[in-house]
């Protein structure tokens, strides 16, 4: 029998309660976007550019996280990244210029991923001495984080409560909850690519390219299905707004199920075959809900796909901070998220602008590869030479 010590126990609080800070920094300032538009007086499609561009230097996380958690640790990473979140928070709202907001939001996927990838690996090692995992759970707290902040931002702006306060004040607040944070977590880091580098024959640049390829195959149908989920209902089948609004609703309740439930399915069955099975999920869901012209089926279909959406990220970040060259694996498994969700939306937006394809043919031909892709690879997860 597996348990955590006092102090890990601690430490898996702390790291739960990072996962929820971060799902809550996301959510406060994108719900603020249109003001945040408004207000810079910019177009909506240089918005869509803006957060293009951002998302592009968010790349640039993906690569200096390795040198950065090789030189001061998971912990310090952690913590530091933490603190740069909650310091360009605020700094969303008093940006004067597009180009600003540009520099601002990029640093911010920057600190993100840096944090991320900080999370996942402490995350993953306390899950590893539990009788049952919990990296499931972690990232539901992400999600659980996702819709408070959510909440709160929305409740902001029909209240019409200036952004420079709501973000002053969200970061403020969360900084205390980063004070419960940073003395909590473990000290000791994983053996670093140096010292496993001997007993794992597999090139840095072959787990930082096998990860990047499953990171940006599992975004597609969590991405695709929550952005284009309203498009396919009013499009395709003449919805109203107000009811094309609960096939976002669908999807995300079947995230949040699936992530708060997922950890016993893995105790019982094994990590490689619910995240198996969580594709035949996502990929039968999203066929359902975009080829079945129905609404009705179309909620079933998307409630379906988030179940099996919600335990590939868990189980991808497990399996890459379990790996022999973590760094290498989690690097490559945020880089390839966020050089997918540069280009998916530009695909499947073209798509389905065409007179050959509607929304929902265009959901599915890009959302049902990418599960299918994780589907094949899955297997190969834990073997020795990926």
């Amino acid at each position: 029998m597996k348990g955590l010590t006092a102090v890990e126990h601690r430490a898996l609080k702390a790291v739960a309660m990072q996962f929820f800070i971060n799902g809550v920094v996301v959510a406060s300032y994108v719900p603020r976007l249109p003001g945040i538009r408004d207000k810079l007086g910019i177009s909506l499609s240089m918005i869509g550019i803006v957060l293009a561009v951002a998302t592009g230097i968010g790349l640039l996380g993906s690569l200096v996280q390795d040198p950065i958690m090789a030189r001061v640790g998971a912990k310090r990473s952690l913590v530091g990244g933490g603190i740069a979140l909650l310091v360009l928070l605020p700094l969303v709202a008093i940006s004067t210029h597009w180009l600003m907001l540009i520099v601002v939001l990029g640093l911010l996927h920057v600190a993100d991923v840096v944090v991320d990838v900080a999370m996942n690996m402490q995350g993953s090692t306390l899950s590893a001495r539990r009788d049952t995992p919990v990296m499931n759970r972690l990232h539901g707290m992400w999600s659980l984080g996702t819709v408070v902040g959510g909440v709160v931002a929305s409740l902001m702006a029909a209240f019409d409560v200036s952004l420079t306060l709501h973000l002053l004040a969200a970061s403020a607040l969360l900084a205390g909850a980063l004070l419960y944070v940073a003395p909590g977590l473990l000290d000791a880091e994983p053996d670093d690519d140096a010292s496993t580098a001997a007993a794992n024959s597999t090139p840095a640049s072959r787990v930082f390219i096998a990860f990047a390829i499953l990171g940006g195959a599992a975004i597609l149908p969590e991405m695709i299905n929550s952005d284009w989920a309203a498009f396919r209902l009013t499009d395709d089948l003449d919805a109203s707004p107000g009811v094309a609004g609960i096939a976002y609703v669908a999807f995300t309740t079947g995230m949040v199920i699936g992530r708060f439930s997922g950890d016993q399915l893995v105790a019982s069955v094994g990590s490689t075959v619910v995240l198996r099975w969580a594709t035949v999920f996502a990929a039968a869901g999203t066929l359902i809900a975009t080829l079945v012209p129905s609404i009705v089926a179309s909620f079933v279909g998307l409630l379906v796909a988030g179940l099996g959406v919600s335990v590939m990220f868990p189980q991808l970040y497990d399996a890459a901070a379990q790996n022999r060259r973590p760094n290498k694996a989690l690097g490559g498994l945020t880089a390839g998220i966020r050089l997918f969700l540069l280009i998916a939306p530009i695909v499947v937006g073209t798509l389905a602008a065409s007179s050959t394809f509607t929304v929902g043919a265009a959901i599915a031909i890009v959302a049902i590869p990418g599960a299918l892709l994780v589907w094949l690879l899955s297997s190969r997860l834990t073997s020795e030479d990926f």
